[in-house]
């Protein structure tokens, strides 16, 4: 099937060719005529190296869900090394970036929650990899090679499953997703390494398990309020634990704290600097897909029926009244929809989504046991995103690939040394070694 494709002409941004595509997909692949939407790539080259149109292809895919392509200002970390042997060709996947959006805005359109969530029921990894693969054939390239981040791992998998014919080889950083079972079993895992992550952060600043409490224990008494109005809560408080997912960023977490608090003639308050970095954190206006379709990535032929609020239960620790409360991870809860401005009008959107029973399947265990394209994945030890055990579990169930565990690195470990992790995994696909 071919695509309407517009592509724009080359611009050079620091030493980069770049190339903005436009292309026209099906809202849903199994009837390929029904309504269209737009999804935008942007290819990224090196104008220094002889031949660059004729180079291969490399496709990203971001992590997420609702993760839009990186907006590249240089060559860098992992991109330098791709772009000395790949056209890198970053991937808005549908609903975010200058692809067909899909927020509180634009889904008011579609009509009721459930005719929302109907249109977001397309806004998967398997409806992804079917963009990929007319985006492909309409760039005229042969198999392909991709490289998938967290969540692009996921869709990497989803890939490997149903179009194997359109790989070349594939890379995965942090991204090895479970491939059966219940969501319940991802944050019965996930839980216990964020648990151990505080453990470890406190140890490293132990005047911030102090302080942690001591605003938690504030923002209970004396409203303090967000640069939206909204009133900041002790739970929208404890999703600062986002720093929490990486080497390069935690220690982020106690410049945010040592800020935390101003003398007022009314007494200690929580500063603007701080009020507005957890705001920050805590906003979702940006990327709505994220809390509406992170739950569904483990969704399969069941209701998913969040179950990150459910495994809570069993984790008293990370409940705000806790006597000292732990920062929480990426798990998505029921309540965003009430607090986040962002998500309330989506609340019964959510709601529906959580409670659908008949997801497809994502992967294809039979066809992955069969798997002849060249894969490796890093797996990261003590990663509080992607657990190690259950990536381990689904890197055996893949046929040929091949793992890299490191404990060097956090789920962020591209941002850490993108460089090399890149170079590595690439020449463990190449080169068939480990």
């Amino acid at each position: 099937m071919s695509i309407p494709h517009i592509a724009s002409e080359p611009v050079t941004i620091r030493g980069m060719r770049v190339v903005e595509h436009r292309f026209s997909v099906p809202l849903d692949h199994s009837w390929p005529d029904s309504e269209q939407i737009t999804v935008f790539a942007r290819e990224y080259s090196d104008p220094e190296i002889s031949g660059t149109e004729d180079l291969p292809w490399l496709l990203y895919l971001q992590g997420g869900p609702g993760g839009k392509g990186n907006r590249l200002l240089q060559f860098g970390g992992w991109t330098k090394a791709a772009s000395r042997r790949f056209r890198i060709l970053m991937l808005d996947q549908r609903g975010t970036g200058l692809s067909t959006p899909a927020n509180r805005q634009t889904l008011a359109a579609r009509g009721d929650a459930a005719s929302q969530a109907e249109y977001l029921a397309h806004f998967r990894a398997d409806s992804i990899v079917r963009d990929a693969e007319l985006i492909r054939t309409a760039l005229g390239s042969g198999p392909w090679s991709i490289y998938g981040q967290s969540y692009g791992g996921f869709c990497a998998l989803t890939y490997l499953s149903f179009a194997p014919e359109g790989l070349k080889e594939v890379l995965i950083t942090g991204g090895l997703a479970p491939l059966t079972g219940p969501a319940d079993r991802v944050y019965q895992a996930t839980f216990a390494r964020v648990a151990a992550r505080n453990k470890e952060y406190f140890a490293k600043y132990p005047g911030d398990r102090e302080l942690t409490t001591r605003i938690a224990r504030h923002l209970e008494e004396v409203p303090e309020f967000l640069p939206d109005g909204e009133r900041l809560t002790v739970r929208r408080f404890q999703m600062a634990g986002s720093f929490l997912g990486g080497n390069t960023r935690m220690d982020g977490l106690h410049h945010l704290l040592e800020e935390a608090f101003i003398p007022t003639p009314s007494g200690d308050r929580l500063s603007d600097t701080f009020l507005t970095a957890v705001w920050q954190l805590a906003n979702r206006s940006t990327n709505p897909l994220y809390a509406l379709m992170h739950e569904s990535i483990y969704g399969q032929g069941e209701a998913t029926n969040w179950a990150a609020w459910r495994v809570l239960s069993a984790y008293p620790q990370f409940r705000p009244d806790a006597p000292e409360p732990l920062y929480t991870g990426e798990m998505v809860y029921p309540w965003y929809f009430e607090e986040d401005p962002g998500l309330r009008p989506l609340q019964e959107t959510a709601q529906l989504l959580a409670a659908k029973s008949d997801w497809p399947d994502l992967y294809d265990t039979d066809q992955l046991a069969r798997s002849t394209v060249p894969a490796a994945a890093a797996v990261y030890t003590d990663d509080i995103y992607v657990d190690r055990g259950l990536s381990l579990e689904t890197a055996a169930a893949v046929n040929g690939l091949r793992v890299w565990e490191s404990a060097d690195f956090h789920h962020d470990g591209i941002a850490d040394d993108g460089e090399a992790i890149f170079n590595r995994l690439l020449g463990m696909v190449r080169s068939g070694e480990s």
